[in-house]
């Protein structure tokens, strides 16, 4: 009897005895359009969140709403207010759970400091993005943003419908 550990020949053949990964699912638990439709994004930072367990739970269930979120700067700290994360039935019994708490972002002093100064400044505002996970914790994408007007916003919209019939008329000159 021949030990397959022992016979190389076994590894050569792409026999691998350790698991194998699953594969990724989609990493972004919620999405929130409408800032990009509401606002011009300049910059973009990732920020972790402060959760209880069953809104981790919750999310990984994928039950997460960014649409009518807004980040507030208090006391140089910042909190994400409105964002939905649905329980589940099976929540604990014992704790209240309050789908749109006020969820604190954790950020460095420095990142913060910059945030709060434009704010101040140049009249921006700080929208959330999206929600995802990465390395197995949430994060928070948000971004700093200048509100559209809106003839700005009919003109994303024409200029997003000409590039559509653009591709649309070179494809048709290539057949």
């Amino acid at each position: 009897m021949i030990d397959a550990r022992s016979d190389r020949s076994f590894y050569k053949k792409g026999f691998n005895m350790a698991k194998k990964k699953k594969a990724p699912s989609s990493a972004q638990i919620a999405g929130n359009k409408r800032a990009y439709h509401d606002y011009f994004i300049e910059e973009k930072m990732e920020a972790g969140i402060e959760l209880q367990g069953w809104e981790v739970k919750s999310l990984r269930e994928g039950h997460g709403q960014l649409s009518e979120a807004y980040v507030h700067v208090r006391d140089n700290e910042v909190f994400v207010i409105g964002s939905r994360i649905t329980p589940l039935l099976s929540a604990s019994t014992h704790i209240y759970a309050d789908d749109t708490r006020t969820r604190k972002l954790l950020l460095h002093r420095r990142e913060i400091d910059r945030l709060v100064g434009a704010i101040d400044q140049k009249g921006y505002t700080i929208v959330p993005l999206s929600l995802y996970w990465k390395k197995g914790m949430v994060k928070v994408e948000i971004g700093l943003a200048k509100g559209k007007k809106d003839h700005d916003k009919r003109a994303v919209i024409k200029e997003r419908d000409w590039d559509r019939e653009k591709h649309r008329l070179m494809r048709h000159d290539n057949r």
